[in-house]
């Protein structure tokens, strides 16, 4: 016991003085469970997240937009497989993450559960679920666990990239038609309250906020990102003429910051809980795209092996 609390007092000091944890040191069980659930439930999202948009890829209303929108697809793909390779290098075994995602053990984030319905979802998308990721994501590149930090430095700069886009097609919508800008601000209705779920829970109701940023694994809480964002996004839809669908929105002076409304929390629970407009659909698109691709790894497997022969004789 005493050699644990020694060890675990080592550990702490380590995270206390920002020295990254690498996948070869000691590390608490709890720590290391922590991290399997968040980036497996990242690596999730950045898969299921290419799926509303691939949707769009052949309708889009340009080359330039259709090459674009493919860019931004192919690099979730790569995000996917950094996270979950970062994974593995905390003992998890990649098939079974996947597993626990289509048998829905694993959540991932619960934008991704609502329908794209136009063009103008596309734009939404990339300003505000992109945007809410960077809030979110940026800090990671500091998390105490070395691989995470690493792969998010790379993953941030992408997404900076994917929210640019996303807030240009806002803007040529808005500058448009009539119904152009209409369709933009009917975007931005649905979206927008997604968009703040994206954080979780509220501080009050998060489980893990306090002991993930004891380890640093997080450095914010939910509410602040949240905070962040909304300060950050609501220049951007007055500069752009879009109004945030919140009648209670308003600026505090005294903080500095915007006031804005209640979450529908028991919309957010519905959702987390598989009773999502899109959770269905978007798992059943998984589960055929892991049954259908099979033999594509079993040949990439079998040519490996055979490469591995030869060199060994």
């Amino acid at each position: 016991m005493n050699k644990i609390l020694e060890l675990e007092k080592k550990f702490q000091l380590k995270i206390d003085n920002d020295i990254k944890i690498e996948p070869n040191d000691w590390m608490p069980n709890e720590y290391r469970k922590t991290l399997i659930r968040q980036i497996s439930q990242h690596a999730h999202s950045e898969i299921v997240g290419m799926l509303p948009e691939a949707n769009w890829i052949t309708r889009a209303p340009s080359l330039r937009r259709k090459s674009v929108l493919l860019a931004k697809v192919q690099d979730e793909a790569g995000h996917g497989l950094y996270l979950y390779s970062s994974v593995e290098t905390l003992g998890a075994d990649r098939e079974m993450t996947i597993d626990d995602l289509h048998s829905g053990k694993a959540k991932y984030s619960s934008i991704f559960n609502y329908p794209t319905l136009t063009w103008a979802d596309m734009g939404a998308i990339g300003w505000l679920v992109d945007g809410a990721a960077i809030m979110n994501q940026v800090p990671l590149c500091r998390c105490s666990y070395g691989p995470y930090a690493r792969a998010m430095v790379r993953i941030c700069k992408e997404e900076s990239f994917h929210q640019r886009q996303g807030f240009e097609i806002m803007t040529r919508l808005t500058s448009g038609t009539p119904v152009q800008k209409e369709m933009a601000q009917d975007a931005l209705n649905r979206f927008w309250w997604p968009a703040l779920m994206m954080f979780g829970p509220s501080d009050l109701d998060s489980k893990h906020t306090e002991q993930s940023i004891r380890w640093k694994i997080k450095r914010h809480t939910n509410d602040e990102l949240r905070q962040q964002f909304v300060d950050a996004t609501v220049p951007q839809a007055k500069l752009i003429g879009l109004t945030i669908p919140d009648k209670d929105l308003k600026w505090n002076e005294e903080k500095s910051q915007y006031e804005f409304g209640e979450i529908d929390w028991n919309e957010f629970w519905e959702v987390i809980k598989g009773n999502g407009p899109c959770n269905k659909e978007r798992i059943d698109s998984r589960r055929k795209a892991k049954e259908e691709g099979m033999w594509v790894r079993e040949a990439a497997m079998a040519f490996a092996e055979k490469r591995k022969n030869k060199k060994t004789i």
